[in-house]
C-alpha cells in the first residue's frame, strides 16, 4: 500500500494527514504552537517551533497510519500564506521571528507607497492591493530593522521565504530554496503575468533579489526529504493554503468557488487562464501552476473568521472549547439586535482598512452571552457576504452554490445562516480536509499517484447541503444593520 502525506502548516497549528488513493484520510496529527504578540497589532511565530511541530506531527501521522516513509510516494505542502521568514543560508538560523500575515506593523509603509502613487502599478503587476497583509513590506521591515540584515542580504547570505520555503529548506537539509507560483503571487513582489520577480517592485521596497527563492510549478518533484521520519520521500507539491483548498474542492472549472472558514475566511473563485482586474477591491491571485499552465482566481480575504471564536474562548471565557459556540448561540432565536465586527487586525476585502478595530454594537441590558456568541458567528457570515457581492460584480457570474471547508464549516448554525444571508446553497464536502487534500493531490499528480484532474473530481462528494430559508426582506434588514455596525468599526485607529 502506498500513500501521500500532506503537511498542512497553518496559522495556529501544524498538521500532517495521510491520504489514500480515494482521497480518504488514513491518519491525522495536529499540534498547536505559540502565538506571539510583541506589540499591539504585531503577530509573530517562532520559525523553529513551526518546524519542530510540523516534523513532529508528520512522525505521529505515519505512526498512527502504521506506515513508514517508504510507503509515502509524495509529500505535499500547504501553508499559511504571506507569513515571512528570513534566515542565514550558511547556518539555517532565522534572523528574527516570522512576521505573520495578520501583522499590521507595516501599515505606515503601505501608506507611504500609496502616497507615492504606486497603487496602480502594484495592482497591475501583482493583482494585489497595497496592504500590510502581504509579504513584501514584512520582508522590507526585517531587512531594514534587524541589525546588519540589509548588508548580509546584499552579499547573498540571507534567504527569504514564506512558510512553504522554510519547510522545504529544512526537509531537504538546505539543498532547495524554492516556492511555488501560488505563494509567490502573495508577496507583492511577483509579476503574475510575466511569471517572474518584478524588478520595479523590488526597487520600490529596496529588496535585494539575492534573498528570493526560485519559483517552481505547484506540482513537481523538488527534491527528496532528508529529515528524520520522512527521509527518501519526494517533496512534490506546494500551494498556499487557500489555493490548495480550491483544488481540494475540485474547483477546476471557471466560476466554481469555495470559502474556507479558518482563522480567517478566504473565498476564491476559479477564473481559468484569465487574470481579471478587480474593480471591487478583490485580489487577483495565481491559483496554481500545473502541467505548464497557470490558472488564476479572484480572492476575497477576511482577516478574522474562526479567530473570533478563539477570542470568545480565550479572551472572554464565554466558552471552554470552540464547538461550544454553536450550543451557546443556539440558546437565542436571533442576535437580539447585536452585531459584532471582528476587525481585530483591521478589515480585509473589500474594505481594506488597516485602521479598523473590533466593535460590538446594539448592546442592551437584555443581551446575553448567547446573543454575543450568535453575533460573532453572524459577523463571520456577513463579512463573507460582502465579498460575494464584490466577486459577483467583478466576474459577472452569479454563484449557484458555495463549497465550504475549514474548521468552522462544521458549525451547522453558521452554515445555515451563511446560506440564508447569501440566498444560495452551501455545500459541505464529505472530506472537509480540503486544504491538505489539495496539497496531496498536487504532490500525487507530480508522481503519477493520481493521473488526472478528472480522477480528482471523481473523488469529490458532498456531505450536507444547506438551503436558504430566510425571507429576502429579513436578509436586507440584517445586512443594512451590519453595514451600519461596519461603519462604526472603520478608521478607528489613527494612522
Amino acid at each position: 500500500m502506498s500513500f501521500v502525506l500532506a503537511l498542512d502548516q497553518g496559522t495556529t497549528s501544524s498538521r500532517a494527514i495521510v491520504f489514500d488513493r480515494s482521497g480518504a484520510v488514513r491518519s491525522v496529527a495536529q499540534k498547536e504552537f505559540t502565538q506571539l504578540f510583541p506589540a499591539p497589532g504585531w503577530v509573530e511565530h517562532d520559525p523553529w517551533e513551526i518546524w519542530a511541530s510540523q516534523i513532529g506531527v508528520a512522525q505521529e501521522a505515519l505512526a498512527a497510519a502504521r506506515i513508514d516513509s517508504r510507503q509515502i510516494v509524495a509529500i505535499g505542502i500547504t501553508n499559511q500564506r504571506e507569513t515571512t521568514v528570513v534566515w542565514d543560508r550558511a547556518t539555517g538560523e532565522p534572523i528574527h521571528n516570522a512576521i505573520v500575515w495578520q501583522d499590521r506593523r507595516t501599515a505606515s509603509i503601505c501608506d507611504g507607497l500609496k502616497a507615492d502613487g504606486y497603487e496602480g502599478e502594484v495592482r497591475e503587476r501583482t493583482g494585489l492591493v497595497i496592504d500590510a497583509y502581504f509579504s513584501g513590506t514584512k520582508l522590507a521591515w526585517l531587512l531594514h530593522n534587524v541589525d546588519g540584515a540589509m548588508e548580509q542580504a546584499r552579499r547573498g547570505q540571507l534567504a527569504f521565504g514564506t512558510i512553504d520555503s522554510w519547510l522545504v529548506w529544512n526537509l531537504t537539509g538546505g539543498r532547495r530554496h524554492v516556492t511555488d507560483a501560488s505563494n509567490a503571487s502573495r508577496t507583492m513582489l511577483y509579476n503574475i503575468h510575466r511569471a517572474e520577480w518584478d524588478g520595479m517592485l523590488l526597487e520600490m521596497l529596496d529588496i535585494p533579489s539575492q534573498v528570493l527563492p526560485e519559483v517552481c510549478s505547484s506540482s513537481q518533484v523538488y527534491a527528496e526529504a532528508v529529515a528524520g521520519p520522512l527521509r527518501g520521500a519526494p517533496v512534490a507539491g506546494i500551494a498556499g493554503d487557500q489555493q490548495a483548498a480550491l483544488l481540494g474542492q475540485a474547483c477546476f472549472e471557471r466560476g466554481l468557488a469555495k470559502n474556507t472558514y479558518g482563522t480567517g475566511c478566504f473565498l476564491l473563485m476559479n477564473t481559468g487562464t484569465e487574470a481579471p482586474v478587480s474593480k471591487n477591491n478583490l485580489l487577483t491571485t495565481i491559483a496554481w501552476r500545473l502541467n505548464g499552465r497557470t490558472e488564476y482566481a479572484l480572492e476575497g480575504s477576511v482577516f478574522i473568521g474562526g479567530a473570533v471564536v478563539q477570542w470568545l474562548r480565550d479572551g472572554l471565557g464565554l466558552i471552554r472549547s470552540a464547538p461550544e459556540i454553536e450550543v451557546l448561540a443556539g440558546t437565542v432565536e436571533d442576535n437580539g439586535g447585536v452585531y459584532l465586527v471582528p476587525a481585530f487586525a483591521g478589515l480585509g476585502a473589500p474594505h481594506w482598512d488597516p485602521y479598523a478595530r473590533g466593535v460590538i454594537a446594539g448592546l442592551t441590558r437584555g443581551v446575553t452571552a448567547g446573543h454575543i456568541a450568535r453575533a460573532a458567528l453572524e459577523g463571520i457570515a456577513f463579512q463573507v457576504a460582502d465579498i460575494v457581492d464584490a466577486m459577483q460584480a467583478d466576474s459577472g457570474v452569479r454563484l449557484q452554490q458555495l463549497r465550504v471547508d475549514g474548521g468552522a464549516a462544521a458549525n451547522n448554525l453558521l452554515m445555515q445562516f451563511q446560506s440564508d444571508i447569501l440566498s444560495v446553497p452551501i455545500v459541505r464536502p464529505a472530506v472537509t480536509e480540503t486544504t491538505a487534500l489539495g496539497a496531496a493531490y498536487l504532490a500525487g499528480l507530480a508522481t503519477g499517484y493520481w493521473k488526472s484532474e478528472q480522477e480528482i473530481e471523481a473523488n469529490w462528494s458532498s456531505e450536507r447541503r444547506f438551503e436558504p430559508a430566510l425571507a429576502p426582506g429579513r436578509v436586507a434588514a440584517l445586512r443594512e444593520r451590519w453595514a451600519a455596525a461596519l461603519q462604526r468599526a472603520m478608521a478607528w485607529e489613527l494612522p
